[in-house]
């Protein structure tokens, strides 16, 4: 299944899971990047010279909105958007390192801008051919694990709104869809857990997902999870508890 022909914007882009969808959608498609400004980003400014960049800090929700403006000033048609950009920090708050000024910056980066982007963006996506709108949630979104308590709180309010969202506009052409990850080998995740997928494999299960205009695009283990979840929700509990 190929995405061909649309202009597609895309949260993040310059590294990890983000990265790998600009480069299995750029060859046929039109991207746009909203991020903020790094080296990363540069770096993919030079690799898609033609490609159009928003910077923008995803954590502050005035960048966000005067991103939105100046795209929509310049592209009134879009035909999806990518809500990929996370934050996810893992100290307890029990922990010395646990940072109280980081609990906002999750939740806007995770949850409000993803929000917001979905308001700001809509009309140059009603006016798409097959729009859509995809949110990368997470495993974490169906049942938390026991540290990162905010990560998992932003996840599980994004599948909530993202389903709301889907009722809204459901007389609309407007897909809404989320993808629903395992662990990803990306920077993010350094130094945690086994049996990570790669983000190239990740990435070509979303665009495959999107492509067949699927509402949930369940990847790896999410696939077992969600069964063990509605069916034995105490287990999943359990085993989430101590993973």
């Amino acid at each position: 299944m190929i995405i061909r022909d649309k202009r597609i914007v895309i949260t993040g882009g310059a590294s990890g899971l983000g990265l790998e969808l600009v480069r299995q959608l750029a060859p046929d498609n039109e991207i746009i990047i909203i991020a903020r400004e790094s080296e990363g980003l540069k770096q993919l400014g030079s690799d898609y010279p033609e490609m159009a960049i928003f910077n923008a800090d995803l954590s502050d929700d005035m960048a966000v909105k005067q991103a939105a403006t100046d795209l929509i000033a310049r592209f009134p048609t879009i035909d999806g958007l990518i809500n990929n950009a996370a934050l996810q920090y893992t100290p307890s708050f029990l922990d010395a390192d646990f940072e109280y000024d980081q609990i906002a910056k999750e939740i806007v980066t995770n949850f409000t801008t993803p929000a917001q982007l979905c308001y700001l963006l809509l009309p140059s996506l009603l006016n798409g051919d097959k729009p859509f709108i995809l949110n990368v949630n997470s495993g974490l979104g169906l049942i938390p694990k026991t540290s990162s308590a905010i990560y998992c709180a932003t996840k599980g309010g994004l599948n909530i709104f993202s389903q709301a969202l889907q009722n809204q506009l459901e007389r609309t052409d407007v897909a809404v869809m989320q993808a629903f990850l395992p662990l990803v080998d990306t920077a993010m995740t350094a130094g945690r857990g086994d049996g990570k997928l790669p983000p190239d494999k990740v990435a070509s299960d979303i665009v495959k997902g999107i492509a067949a205009r699927k509402t949930d695009i369940n990847i790896g283990k999410v696939k077992l999870l969600r069964p063990i979840v509605r069916f034995m929700p105490g287990l999943a509990r359990k085993i989430m508890k101590s993973g």
